[in-house]
């Protein structure tokens, strides 16, 4: 197990990052998690055995399901100034009613990278100094879709032990708020307080409550303000040799802490580490289930649209508990 450098406990790390500072972090990840795995499952998907799909298959006890996704949005808002679009093409409106046969249709269209509905990074997401995860070349992505560490990877899904971190519950709050960043140290601590073990091949979700916030007070720009992880917390999922992260804001803090790298967990996360992202995901029901089954680890399975070029879909995680 890789060991990065924490800070003294009961010491908190820093909101500012400087530039050197993270590149260095992100050099110690990326040469740490070279390019592994067999076939066409490179990254952190290696980490998913058959072996350990199959222990998490053998721990369902209630046989209950629970989306992590959120309805689409198709109105806009200042998290959403390109929403969804889902109209209805037939039958058309002055189609008289009448015997026989006929279908109901309609067409549904979305940005799958915005901010507010669920989705799921490809690897090919993010470019960082020219180069994909792997040092696979940035021009392997085009115009007319991406030719490498594309969505055809998850093909066939993500499948394995889910484990739920909910930090506003450890902090005693119902969300984080927008700007907060969350440190490797509060993930700790979450496991801990839940009684739960993070290890090889989990799906980690951490939840930081902004479904709920956006909920009760209603969405706001997530471009200027959100919680979300600071850099240094990916220490914690590198460690554990994650399988794919995933949380109900999009994993990266805002404003940034580090200068002159605006989404610096999606960096080290996709580009460094090789793990697919989750994105605005919905963890309502999921916490409340699990606080009340006071158990926190779940079949997951993960089924991203057949869409061998892009760089991302619109996705709904099913926990099985």
């Amino acid at each position: 197990m890789t060991s990065y450098p924490h800070p003294p406990p009961g010491t908190p790390e820093p909101p500012a990052m400087s530039e050197a500072a993270f590149r260095e972090l992100y050099r110690r990840m990326r040469d740490e998690r070279a390019p592994g795995g067999t076939g066409d499952r490179p990254g952190a998907l290696a980490e998913l055995t058959p072996e350990r799909v199959a222990a998490a298959a053998a721990e369902v006890r209630l046989g209950r399901s629970v989306s992590l996704a959120a309805p689409v949005e198709t109105r806009p808002g200042p998290d959403s100034p390109e929403p969804a679009t889902h109209r209805m093409t037939a039958p058309a409106r002055r189609e008289p009613d009448g015997h026989g046969l006929r279908f109901a249709r309609d067409r549904f269209a979305m940005n799958v990278h915005g901010d507010v509905d669920s989705h799921l990074d490809a690897l090919c997401h993010v470019i960082f100094d020219g180069e994909l995860y792997g040092g696979v070349p940035a021009s392997t992505v085009t115009p007319d879709g991406a030719d490498a560490l594309t969505l055809d990877l998850v093909r066939d899904g993500i499948v394995g032990r889910g484990v739920l971190l909910d930090v506003p519950r450890l902090k005693g709050v119902r969300w984080l708020e927008p700007g907060d960043a969350l440190t490797a140290g509060d993930l700790a601590a979450a496991e801990a307080a839940q009684r739960t073990t993070v290890g090889p091949g989990d799906l980690l979700f951490v939840r930081v409550g902004h479904r709920l916030r956006r909920r009760t007070l209603g969405p706001w720009d997530v471009t200027g303000a959100r919680a979300g992880l600071h850099p240094t917390a990916m220490r914690f999922p590198a460690e554990r040799r994650v399988a794919a992260l995933g949380s109900d804001g999009n994993s990266d803090t805002a404003p940034s802490p580090v200068a002159g790298v605006a989404f610096p967990v999606h960096v080290l996360a996709v580009n460094a580490l090789g793990l697919h992202l989750m994105d605005y995901l919905d963890l309502e029901e999921l916490a409340a289930e699990c606080a009340r089954q006071d158990r926190w680890h779940f079949l997951c399975v993960v089924a991203p649209l057949r869409l061998p070029s892009a760089t991302g879909s619109p996705v709904n995680p099913i926990a099985v508990l």
